[in-house]
């Protein structure tokens, strides 16, 4: 079990995180948001992001100083969840151009990821086909997602999936508002 934290987010190399100003160039913050611990880290865009991006979901539940403060979560949950940022994150390094932003928040009994890019296109989860080379990642995230969603932005997408802390966990579903789509 490894316990989640609020520590200060950033660039997340080597599994550490270097804090800086939430909204500033490279926008990082970290914190308690109305839901639990968080944090919101830019990536570039580039391949070696996704990388960068699963080493900074493991850091969100693994920051010095938090023992204690937060509850303990499954190494099972912390390997899901960096699955999800993974395939997120390679759609969007894919399909979009520019920054990606990632955003990781403890959201009740789910750990809630999102995935913001440029790209306006909503992603569509295609049916199983084992003789398909590729193309899995949505496929792969709606099986271990409590919910995956995608919500319009002005300038592109953000492509929501709860994952829950465990077994029979319910979690608050972003499908329900008006400007979310289930995928």
């Amino acid at each position: 079990m490894k316990g989640l934290t609020d520590g200060p987010a950033g660039s997340c190399r080597d599994g550490r995180a270097d804090a800086q100003e939430p909204g500033a160039a490279g926008e990082a913050g970290a914190g308690e948001g109305a839901g639990g611990a968080q944090t919101t880290i830019t990536l570039s865009g580039e391949g070696a992001c996704i990388a960068e991006a699963r080493r900074c979901a493991a850091a969100f539940f693994t920051r010095d100083g938090a023992a204690g403060h937060r509850p303990t979560v499954p190494e099972r949950v912390v390997g899901l969840v960096q699955l999800v940022v993974s395939e997120l994150v390679t759609n969007a390094c894919k399909y979009a151009y520019g920054p990606v932003v990632l955003r990781l928040r403890l959201a009740g009994a789910a750990v809630e990821v999102e995935v913001r890019d440029s790209a306006p296109v909503f992603p569509t989860a295609q049916a199983p086909d084992p003789h398909r080379v590729g193309r899995h990642g949505l496929e792969i995230v709606r099986a271990v997602a409590s919910v995956l969603a995608v919500r319009g932005e002005r300038d592109g997408k953000t492509v929501i999936a709860h994952i829950p802390l465990g077994p029979g966990s319910a979690t608050d579903t972003p499908a329900t508002r008006p400007d979310t789509t289930t995928v």
